[in-house]
C-alpha cells in the first residue's frame, strides 16, 4: 500500500469488459519507489486533490470489479480526512 494524491480522473472510451462503469483516477504516490503517476479504480468517492492509500494487490482489484481477468492492478483503499497529520509524519 502507498499514499497518493488525487491529480484527476481518467475517461475512456474503449477499455476492458470489466471497467466498464468503474470511476478511475489518476493519482500520484508519495513517497514511493516509482512517483509515476499511475490508473486506481475509486469506489470510495475521491476527488482531485484528496490524499488517498492506493493497494496494489492485483488479487483484490479483480475481487473489486469482479473479474478475474481484468488488467486493472491499482485501488484506492480509503480517503484520509486528517491529511495534514499524515503529510506531517511521511515528512
Amino acid at each position: 500500500m502507498i499514499l497518493g494524491r488525487v491529480v484527476g480522473k481518467a475517461v475512456a472510451t474503449v477499455k476492458h469488459p470489466s471497467l466498464k462503469g468503474m470511476k478511475m483516477l489518476v493519482i500520484e504516490p508519495i513517497q514511493a519507489a516509482s512517483l509515476d503517476p499511475v490508473l486506481a479504480i475509486d469506489e470510495q468517492g475521491a476527488g482531485p486533490g484528496d490524499l488517498v492509500v492506493l493497494s496494489s494487490d492485483g488479487l483484490y482489484t479483480r475481487e473489486v470489479v469482479n473479474d478475474d481477468t481484468s488488467p486493472a492492478r491499482w485501488v484506492v483503499m480509503c480517503i484520509i480526512d486528517n491529511t495534514q497529520r499524515v503529510l506531517e509524519l511521511t515528512t
